[in-house]
């Protein structure tokens, strides 16, 4: 090495560095969320819906009236729900993704320091081992047995050794080896930031619910143009003055528009990431709150999700030669590996070097593929350490490892070979010197965790690349029936053999890398939503290909950066929350697209039956108003964050179209037919048309109530107390509130601004609006037990066993 190099191989100096920075040469990354603060006030304000609410509420006030302009608050009231609950997600994403994400080890004035991401800057000298993520693009000056796998930027699944002046991209991990890269492209330029922005999107992408969504609005959309012309043509012919007919027209406009529907979703979603968050949960991307009510199959990785990942060392049973020779090999082995796995770190803490260091003249890094790693030290010999049933795959060694692993410890095998461990053909002879048996710590929580997913109808299937055995054993101890533990080399090639097999069984072991991921499709491939959980680099590729992808927070950095969600704080326990958490989040979006694709039906309709019969429309933007209080948006919002453990499935659209369009008719036609059996001749009396109109908002109240008393289903007493408050709101407003407003009105005269505009004193015609809500409540009934049958759910009016749990959880 000449002078030169060695120089440029202590990294930057501190004044380089300062010069880089100054000159704008740093490693800037977007937003850990995905958007910024004035990104999400400006998507929560301007927006579609509230130009064309505030259009209405300024034409409702040019008419003096302010309590019809009561609806313009929902402005208001949208924007600040929306913005305050995005910004905490926002907050709560950035905080974690601080706490989550891995921090290089920088070489500067020849010392490796942990710094962050964006204080890389152009040229630093990046110290890499295996499980680094390689974070900025970059060109290799040091390499010793150094694997990067770029299968996540181009697809080639064999990792690929590194020499010094070889390229590293931003994206790719290091499997083996160490070495060191000097940064040649950072922040915008490299390949990470757009990995970061696609990895860390606050936002609803590629999901069928944000799709059902997005179909529901461009419907309301197409509906919403001509059966608004028509309105507003109707209502402008309409005698009485300019006053009337501006709060007809806005009487009938106003419920059309679909506003709590965006705000719910939006809401329920950032809600959800928030509580994931105070559970040390990291939403990587948000979609996957979907993911998780959808999943069906959880994928685990023994070591380090339902074992510890720190191993102990527990004996030595040496089989060829004296323990004291043995135990030297072993010291050697650990002290002279640059990045220890948890395997050597344990021989290490328990085995300290006594004497010098031998020289090595070549090493054989471990990978999860050839599950051994090795190590030449010249006249000492060529020694190898791994899995006893790859280096010793026959005889009365491999039976002795198997005996040891079936009490669920993890056993290595010492072995001399003939040839240096970086020859081609390396191995070659193993002669076996010791068996090497190490404790494994189950979690204490794994039992309950995985009892939870039993329960909940979600197949949990183990896989490690131990030994099958000893994988067995372990599950074995937590309660898992896992029927047949399967060594995954005996495998069939097959696809649809292979699909059957991986289907049937619960446990596998000696699995590589290559063959989780396989696994993992060929549960796709049997229609499952696949949640795949690790910490290892060899979890990497199965986690990416995973519906969820879950990484523990303390897993290798590669992992971490392809999952969607990180488990901060390691806990298997906190699974049956995350999956409770996305269960509930899209359950009750459903239940909440329901009431408002419901009310946005019965409003387009009776507006077009209206205009056809070219009537003026028996309601004011007040009217309107209560209604939606009171059988919508209290109850909705209520709904949107209540537990729900039902497992989401495909076919959202269906579902929510089935029960809201017949939903929709029933409404606005009873309402429809109340208003012409009502509505007084041409010129008659104001107070006749008050009336008329609160007997047909009596009928309309009345069914869209029981909108909400099917849709809330099944029931639990805080629903029963929810719909009951919001019946005798309904029924004040009706029957107590008019004979009240006179007495107001006398007492302070301005509050004429404010009056309601109804009148319940004409029996005849309440009893008519009274008899028509009951046809629509037996005619909704009617239309949610159908709609169960055509989409296939089961219904159940009290609360199920299924929801007791989801209380339980949440």
């Amino acid at each position: 090495m000449t002078s030169d190099t060695a120089v440029a191989n202590r990294g930057l100096t501190s004044a380089e560095v300062a010069d880089r920075v100054q000159r704008g040469l740093v490693n800037e990354l977007p937003p850990r969320s995905g958007r910024t603060t004035w990104d999400i006030v400006r998507a929560n304000v301007f927006t579609r819906i509230n130009f064309l609410l505030m259009v209405l509420f300024v034409m409702v006030l040019s008419t003096g009236s302010i309590v019809n302009a009561l609806f313009g608050f929902l402005i208001i009231i949208n924007s600040g729900i929306g913005m305050v609950q995005e910004l905490r997600a926002k907050k709560t994403l950035d905080n974690l993704a601080v706490v989550g994400e891995g921090k290089p080890t920088v070489r500067r004035d020849g010392v490796g320091v942990e710094i962050a991401r964006e204080e890389i800057v152009l040229d630093d000298l990046i110290e890499i081992g295996p499980g680094d993520q390689v974070i900025v693009d970059g060109e290799v000056v040091e390499a010793s047995y150094l694997e990067v796998d770029e299968s996540l930027l181009t697809g080639e699944s064999d990792p690929l050794v590194k020499q010094p002046g070889d390229e590293v991209m931003s994206g790719s991990f290091v499997v083996a080896g160490v070495g060191a890269f000097r940064a040649t492209r950072v922040g915008h330029d490299s390949y990470a930031a757009r990995l970061t922005m696609e990895a860390s999107k606050f936002s609803l992408v590629k999901s069928e619910l944000q799709s059902g969504i997005n179909q529901i609005l461009r419907l309301i959309t197409w509906l919403l143009i001509p059966v608004g012309l028509a309105t507003i043509w109707v209502q402008w012919d309409q005698p009485g003055t300019w006053q009337d007919r501006v709060l007809a027209t806005a009487g009938a406009l106003v419920p059309m528009v679909p506003e709590g529907l965006v705000l719910l979703t939006s809401l329920a979603f950032a809600v959800g990431v928030v509580r994931l968050g105070q559970q040390n949960v990291l939403v990587q991307e948000l979609p996957a709150i979907e993911g998780l009510a959808r999943v069906d199959v959880v994928c685990a990785d023994k070591t380090g999700t339902l074992t510890e990942n720190g191993l102990q060392f527990g004996e030595l049973e040496v089989l060829d030669g004296a323990e004291d020779a043995v135990r030297d090999v072993l010291a050697q082995l650990a002290h002279a590996d640059p990045r220890p796995n948890a395997s050597v770190q344990a021989l290490a803490h328990a085995l300290p070097l006594a004497g010098t260091g031998w020289p090595v003249t070549a090493m054989a890094p471990f990978t999860s593929a050839k599950k051994w790693s090795g190590m030449t030290f010249g006249s000492h010999g060529n020694w190898v350490l791994g899995a006893p049933d790859v280096l010793a795959p026959h005889g009365d060694v491999a039976d002795r490892a198997e005996h040891l692993g079936a009490s669920g410890r993890r056993v290595l095998l010492l072995g001399e070979s003939d040839r240096p461990v970086d020859a081609p053909d390396a191995p070659g002879t193993v002669i076996p010197r010791t068996l090497v048996v190490l404790e494994q710590k189950v979690r204490p929580e794994a039992r309950d965790t995985l009892a939870y997913f039993a329960e909940q109808d979600v197949a949990v299937k183990v896989i490690s690349g131990d030994n099958a055995t000893s994988v067995g054993a372990v599950t074995g101890s937590l309660g898992v029936e896992a029927g047949e533990v399967v060594d995954a080399r005996r495998l069939p090639e097959d696809a649809e053999q292979f699909a059957d097999r991986v289907q049937a069984a619960g446990v596998f072991g000696r699995v590589t890398p290559q063959q989780k991921r396989q696994m993992v499709a060929a549960l796709q491939s049997r229609g499952h939503n696949v949640a795949m959980t690790g910490d290892g680099v060899n979890d990497v590729l199965a986690i990416k290909d995973s519906d969820l992808g879950v990484a523990m927070g303390s897993g290798a950095a590669a992992t971490r950066s392809v999952a969607q969600l990180v488990l901060l704080d390691d806990s298997f326990a906190t699974l049956p929350h995350v999956v409770a958490e996305g269960r509930r989040v899209i359950g009750n979006i459903e239940r909440v697209a329901n009431f408002f694709l419901t009310k946005t039906m019965y409003s387009i309709i009776l507006a077009l039956l209206v205009a056809v019969w070219r009537l003026p429309f028996p309601f004011v933007p007040i009217h309107i108003s209560f209604v939606g209080w009171f059988t919508i948006g209290i109850p909705a919002s209520i709904l949107a964050l209540a537990p729900n453990a039902e497992r989401a499935r495909p076919g959202f659209l269906q579902r929510v179209m089935s029960f809201s369009i017949p939903s929709g008719v029933v409404v606005a036609g009873t309402t429809f037919v109340t208003y012409l059996l009502v509505a007084p001749p041409p010129g008659a009396e104001m107070s006749l048309a008050v009336q008329a109109s609160t007997a047909t908002l009596l009928t309309l109240m009345i069914g869209g109530a029981w909108v909400m008393v099917a849709t809330a289903r099944p029931y639990q007493w805080w629903k029963l107390l929810m719909i009951g408050l919001c019946a005798l709101a309904a029924y004040l407003v009706i029957f107590w509130l008019p004979y009240q407003v006179p007495g107001w009105i006398a007492a302070w005269p301005a509050l004429a601004r404010f009056d309601p505009q109804l009148d319940p004193s004409n029996a005849a015609m309440m009893a008519t609006g009274a008899w028509l809500g009951l046809a629509a409540v037996v005619l909704v009934e009617a239309v949610w037990w159908i709609s169960g049958l055509v989409t296939g759910e089961r219904r159940h009016v009290f609360g199920s066993l299924a929801d007791d749990r989801a209380r339980k959880v949440d």
